[in-house]
C-alpha cells in the first residue's frame, strides 16, 4: 500500500476535501436498531460532534429563513435518549454554523397530537408570515394533520408557537391506512389560489404522496419554489432510512407530476446520500438565493448506548443542493460558512497537521486509464461491489483515496475509496465508505456503503471531499455528484490518536493532484434560555 500519513489530532473534528423540491419525511417512527447491550463509553464522550448540530442530550431527528434568522425544527424526546414523547425543539443561528438552542415550540398536549408532535415542514403566507404544518399521533394506530402559528410576528427568533384551533385541519379517509399517514411538506399555492400540500401514505405496502388542496386562512401566499415552465422539479420520497429522489416537471394546472424520461427508461435509483442520511428536508435560503438540505443521521451503535451517553443523533452539516449541468441528477456541497471554522492551513508537503481538527482537499488523476479492470455486466449494485472489493483488495486502478480515523496501526481505519473500470467505451467510476474496521468494538453496525459516480476520468479530476466530525463522516465524491455519509465509533482513533491517510492499493500509479487542509475550530452550540417541559395529560 502507498500511503501518505497526516497525523490529526481529534480534540475538536476533521473535514477532509480532495482536487424546488416536494419533500416526504419518514420523521416520527422509532429507528429499527439492536439492542445488544455495549461497553461503557468513556465519560468525555469522545463522540459528540464538534461543528455539526446536536441536542445536549436525549433523542432528536422543518428549517427554514426569517428576518435574518436560520430556524431549525426537530424531533426531539426532552425526557431521554430514546423514541418517546416527540417535540418540536428550536434552535436558532446567524451562519449555519453556531447554534442556540430555544424553548420547545411544540409539546404533544392536545388531543390532536397527544401522542407526538411528529414531522411536518414549515410553509410562508401573504406577507412572509410562516406557518408550521406537522403531524400530529392521536393514538399509536391514528395520525392527523395540524397547523400552527408564531404568536409574535415581530419576534425574529419566533419564540412562541400557538397550534390553530381548527385542527386538525387534514384527517384520513376511509379505506386509507391512518397508521402510516404523516410528514406534511412546504405547501406551495395553486392558479385557483388553493394550497397544495403532500402528505406521506402507505397503500398495500407501498409508499405513496397523497395530493392535499387546502386554504390556510384564504389568504394569498409566496412561494419560494419556482412553478416555471421549464423548471426541473424533485419528488423525494423516504424510506428503508434512505431518501431516493426522480426529477421530473410539475404541471400546475393539472396539478401532474411527470417523470424525466431518463429515469423511467434506465430504472434510475438516485439518493440524496448513498449512506446513513434519512428524513431530509430542504429550505429556500433567501438571503443567498440558495436551497439548503438538512437530514437526521442516526446512531449505528444501540439503544442501551444511547441511554448510557444520554444522547441520540444528530444532523448532518447543512448543504447546498443544485441540479448538475447535465440536468439528470442533483449536486450536493457543504454551505459554505463551513469555511470560517478553518484556522492553521498545512501543504502537501507537511505530514502533519496539528491543531484539534482539518479540512482537507485532495484530487487524484490517473494516466494508467487503459489499464483499468472490466466491469462485469453483472456488476450492477455498487454497494456489493464495494462489500467484495474492499479497500485491502488490490486491483490496477484503484482502490486509492483515504484512511479517516485510523489508528497509528491500522487496526481501526474507516476508508472511502475509488475504483476506476472499464466499461464498452466509457469508464465507471466507484466510490466506496467502508466502515468494516472501524471499530474493534462489538456489535456496531460496520456498514460498507458504495456508489456509481457520474465522472469522465479523461477528461476531469477524480475528487473527495470528507467532513469528519469525531463520529460522522460525510463524503463527497466528484464535486457532490455522490455523497455517503457513515456513524463510527473508534475505541484507538480518537482525539490525538486518530491519524488520516492517503492511500493507492492499486497495481498503477495514481497521482494526488491537489492535497491542502486546514484545522478547525469548534463550532458554538449554547442555549438561550432553559427548556421548559411539555405538559403530559
Amino acid at each position: 500500500m502507498t500511503d501518505l500519513k497526516l497525523k490529526v489530532t481529534m480534540d475538536l473534528s476533521v473535514v477532509l476535501v480532495v482536487g424546488f423540491c416536494f419533500v416526504l419525511l419518514g420523521n416520527g417512527v422509532q429507528s429499527d436498531r439492536d439492542d445488544k447491550k455495549l461497553q461503557s463509553l468513556p465519560q468525555d464522550q469522545p463522540y459528540r460532534t464538534g461543528y455539526h448540530f446536536q441536542p445536549p442530550k436525549n433523542w432528536m431527528n422543518g428549517p427554514m429563513y426569517y428576518k435574518g434568522v436560520y430556524h431549525l425544527f426537530y424531533q426531539y424526546n426532552p425526557y431521554a435518549a430514546v423514541w418517546g414523547t416527540i417535540t418540536w425543539a428550536h434552535s436558532i443561528s446567524y451562519d449555519l454554523v453556531n447554534w442556540i438552542h430555544l424553548d420547545i415550540a411544540l409539546s404533544p398536549d392536545d388531543p390532536f397530537d397527544i401522542n407526538g408532535c411528529w414531522s411536518g415542514s414549515t410553509t410562508f403566507l401573504s406577507g412572509g408570515k410562516p406557518v408550521i404544518l406537522y403531524t400530529g399521533g392521536v393514538t399509536m394506530n391514528r395520525q392527523v394533520q395540524n397547523l400552527a402559528e408564531p404568536k409574535n410576528l415581530s419576534d425574529p427568533m419566533l419564540r412562541e408557537w400557538v397550534k390553530s384551533s381548527h385542527n386538525p385541519i387534514i384527517t384520513h379517509v376511509d379505506g386509507m391506512d391512518s397508521e402510516n399517514f404523516r410528514d406534511p411538506t412546504t405547501a406551495w399555492q395553486g392558479p385557483d389560489g388553493l394550497w397544495r400540500v403532500l402528505v406521506g401514505n402507505e397503500m398495500n405496502s407501498h409508499g405513496r404522496a397523497l395530493l392535499y388542496r387546502i386554504s390556510l386562512d384564504g389568504k394569498n401566499g409566496v412561494d419560494t419554489s419556482s412553478l416555471e415552465k421549464f423548471t426541473k422539479h424533485v419528488l423525494k420520497a423516504s424510506f428503508d432510512s434512505s431518501d431516493h429522489y426522480v426529477l421530473g416537471n410539475y404541471t400546475t394546472v393539472t396539478d401532474n407530476f411527470s417523470v424525466d424520461t431518463d429515469f423511467l427508461e434506465n430504472g434510475s435509483d438516485l439518493r440524496y446520500d448513498y449512506g446513513n442520511f434519512y428524513a431530509s428536508k430542504t429550505f429556500f435560503d433567501s438571503a443567498k438565493k440558495r436551497r439548503i438540505l438538512w437530514a437526521w443521521i442516526q446512531e449505528s451503535d444501540s439503544t442501551t448506548d444511547d441511554i448510557k451517553k444520554d444522547w441520540s443523533g444528530l444532523q448532518s452539516f447543512p448543504r447546498s443542493i443544485l441540479l448538475s449541468k447535465t440536468g439528470k441528477q442533483l449536486i450536493q456541497w457543504p454551505v459554505e460558512e463551513i469555511e470560517k471554522q478553518r484556522t492553521v492551513n498545512v501543504s502537501f508537503k507537511n505530514k502533519e497537521l496539528k491543531g484539534g481538527s482539518a479540512d482537507v482537499e485532495v484530487s487524484f488523476n490517473s494516466s494508467n486509464l487503459k489499464e483499468a479492470d472490466l466491469l462485469d455486466p453483472s456488476w450492477v449494485d455498487p454497494q456489493l461491489l464495494c462489500s467484495q472489493k474492499t479497500a485491502s483488495v488490490g486491483g490496477n486502478i484503484g482502490p486509492f483515496g483515504i484512511l479517516a480515523l485510523a489508528s497509528k496501526d491500522l487496526t481501526e481505519q474507516t476508508s472511502i475509496f475509488f475504483r476506476v473500470f472499464r466499461s464498452n467505451d466509457k469508464y465507471v467510476v466507484l466510490m466506496c465508505s467502508d466502515q468494516s474496521r472501524s471499530s474493534l468494538e462489538e456489535g456496531l453496525k460496520k456498514t460498507i456503503y458504495g456508489a456509481f459516480i457520474d465522472i469522465d476520468p479523461l477528461n476531469e479530476m477524480i475528487s473527495l471531499r470528507s467532513l469528519i466530525d469525531h463520529s460522522i463522516v460525510e463524503s463527497f465524491g466528484g464535486e457532490g455528484r455522490a455523497c455517503i455519509t457513515a456513524r463510527v465509533y473508534p475505541k484507538l482513533a480518537i482525539d490525538n490518536q486518530a491519524y488520516l491517510y492517503a492511500f493507492n492499493n492499486g497495481t498503477f500509479d495514481v497521482n494526488i493532484s491537489t492535497l491542502n487542509a486546514w484545522s478547525m475550530k469548534k463550532a458554538q452550540i449554547v442555549s438561550f434560555t432553559k427548556r421548559r417541559k411539555p405538559h403530559l395529560n
